[in-house]
């Protein structure tokens, strides 16, 4: 593992010719946003070329997604797929649950 190896989270916003990609620290900290071709070279070749330790990758979950999450798992990452209104449920509790501290 390099010396300035960053952990990070990495969020993909897919659609058919391209990915918005969002990178974050493990605090929560916003590294980079970007756009990529949809392709999991692409993805896999820029998360390694920037030296980041993905901690996971993350995206919604979709019929053109597959090849993605298949493809970027073969590469080793750690990759999820969520489903939006799951995500949306969880993030209204979050805010929810902030407010009442």
């Amino acid at each position: 593992m390099k010396e300035n190896t960053i952990n990070v989270f990495i969020g993909l916003d897919v659609s058919l010719r391209s990915v918005a990609m969002c990178v974050l620290s493990a605090e929560g900290d916003l590294i980079e946003e970007t756009n990529l071709d949809c392709e999991v070279k692409a993805i896999s070749d820029h998360a390694r070329s920037k030296g980041y330790s993905v901690e996971r990758i993350g995206f919604e979950a979709g019929t053109m997604n597959q090849a993605l999450f298949h493809g970027l798992t073969a590469e080793g990452f750690d990759v999820v797929c969520m489903e939006s209104r799951q995500v949306s449920a969880a993030m209204s509790a979050m805010r929810n649950e902030a407010g009442n501290q």
